[in-house]
Formats: structure tokens, sequence, C-alpha cells
């Protein structure tokens, strides 16, 4: 089994929280300029909201994904005020013909004061939790 893991952010926010992801599914967390090349069973791709939509870079991203290189993807992500990009993401995977796993990880992230300090140590290891549980499942 591979398994993948790319991220946007602005704030690190995200950043941390692949960081978290990767270690604990056995990957490295790379940003979003970095392509898909090889074949992966998975993708964790992290990412949040931007005026109220997935930033035109992580679109773009998804864009380049090969259907044929990607079995499914895994959402993940941090936001201050709202909550899951999955549906945005899902449009954009379901235009790729890439499926989406149903399930995701979404915690609060900092942004100019709100949510100080998260995410925080619970909520890595949370989104740890969260993707070792999706790659153990999917090595049955």
């Amino acid at each position: 089994m591979k398994i993948a893991v790319r991220y946007y952010t602005k704030t690190g926010n995200t950043k941390k929280l692949a960081e978290a992801v990767a270690a604990a599914v056995g990957a490295e967390a790379l940003p979003i300029s970095e392509p898909v090349a090889e074949a992966v069973d998975v993708l964790f791709l992290g990412n949040s909201w931007y005026a109220f939509s997935i930033d035109p870079e992580v679109r773009a991203f998804l864009r380049t994904l090969d259907k044929n290189k990607v079995g499914r993807i895994v959402n993940f992500g941090s936001a201050a005020m709202l909550n899951s990009t999955w549906k945005k993401v899902k449009a954009e995977a379901d235009k790729a013909g890439i499926p989406m796993d149903e399930r995701e990880f979404h915690c609060k992230g900092e942004f100019k004061g709100m949510h100080k300090g998260r995410p925080n140590e619970e909520d890595l290891a949370a989104a740890a939790a969260f993707a070792k549980t999706i790659a153990e499942e999917t090595q049955t």
C-alpha cells in the first residue's frame, strides 16, 4: 500500500496537521507544489477555507491528478470560522474521476487571534489517529 500526503497552507496550521498525518502513516508531508508522480492508494490532502472556498491553487492541484495514479483522496484541514472543505474538494475530485473517502479530519485553526494555539497537541494526536485508522483499513 502506498500513501501520499500533500497540503496547502497560508498560516502553517495545515502543515502541522500534514506532518502529524504523514508521521502516522509513514509518508512525507509535501506541499501541493510537489506533484503526485507515483501511483498511490490513498492521497491525504490538507487544505482550508480561503475567501469562502478552497484556494485556487488547491483546485489547480486537484486538476493535475491522474485518476489512474490516485486510488482515493482523504480530506483533512483546519479553519478558524468555517468547517469542512470536503464538498468543495469532492466537486474537483469528481471532475478528475477520483473517489473521495466519506471521512475526513477537521479541527479549529488559529487565525488573527481566534482559536489561539490551534491546532494543538490534542488536535495533532487526533489527526494522526485518524490517518492511522485509514491506513490500517487500507492494508486489510
